[in-house]
């Protein structure tokens, strides 16, 4: 295999996960029924899902959306569709996705899944166990399903990570023009958890993907978290979606006590949409 080439497999043979699985025997065990061998620079894609039942986030809960506002930290928007209200919202693991990543997928009526309380401690966990098992440096991926600002659809992102390299910095390279890379950092944990979607999907039974070929992300230290990727707090350049920012902007105005509460209101907005011109 070259370093142009990916080879990305998803394997059953894992059971219903309940709390308190040992999720690193149970891999394993599915790894070597499926005749797959890990190696040094392999990464192992896990779905949150499981780690969730694993970890005990299962929970009785007959109304979701109050499972939704407990994990809420913060609203960023709400929009009102024919079935009900989508709440794009920071959850307590400094996400920001549709529904603080409360999920009725994949588990009995009556019950939601909440995500793993620290999804990187997760990957450190897993990653530890497994490298023990295999004896070799691998790198592992806990994903969930995100949509995206501007973009149709969901993909599967890193939300926890241990043992790879989750941002490729690429700032002070060249490209094949000679042209020096100012910007550019490539969210490969993200990229390697959509991956490993396309091979796992959705509702195959096959939770975990196993991706060879990018052993270059590959590190010695499990301390190499996939919340750093989150981008909140200073750093977030859309802290409120559009119609939330102008209201804010609009309330603010007013007041303020401003003879033209429009203008006021729109100057506030623009501020905290931030000016992006």
């Amino acid at each position: 295999m070259t370093g142009a080439e990916l080879w990305v497999k998803a394997f059953g043979g894992l059971p219903e996960i309940e709390e308190g699985d040992d999720l690193v025997a149970l891999i394993g065990d599915a790894l070597e029924a499926a005749s797959i061998v890990p190696s040094d620079g392999d990464v192992l894609v896990v779905t949150s899902k499981i780690v969730s039942k694993a970890e005990g986030r299962r929970i009785a809960a007959a109304d979701r959306e109050e499972a939704i506002t407990a994990e809420t930290v913060r609203v960023v928007a709400t929009r009102a569709y024919p079935g009900g209200v989508t709440r794009i919202v920071e959850n307590r693991q400094g996400l920001v996705q549709a529904a603080a990543g409360v999920d009725s997928s994949n588990t009995p009526d009556g019950t939601v899944l909440l995500l793993p309380v620290d999804p990187d401690a997760s990957a450190r966990s897993l990653a530890a166990g497994l490298r023990a098992r295999f004896r070799v440096l691998l790198g592992v991926v806990v994903s969930d399903t995100l949509g995206r600002a501007w973009r149709q659809g969901q993909i599967d992102t890193a939300i926890g990570a241990a043992g790879l390299r989750v941002l490729d910095d690429l700032r002070g390279s060249h490209d094949s023009f000679g042209h020096e890379l100012a910007v550019t950092q490539a969210a490969v944990a993200d990229e390697l958890a959509s991956a490993g979607d396309l091979v796992k999907g959705k509702a195959s039974g096959m939770p975990v993907a196993l991706v060879r070929g990018a052993g270059h992300l590959v590190v010695e230290s499990l301390d190499t978290p996939a919340r750093m990727l989150a981008r909140t707090g200073p750093t977030d350049m859309f802290r409120l979606g559009t119609d939330e920012a102008l209201a804010e902007g609009h309330a603010a105005g007013y007041a303020e006590g401003q003879a033209d509460g429009y203008a006021a209101g729109f100057a506030a907005a623009r501020a905290a949409l931030g000016d992006l011109s």
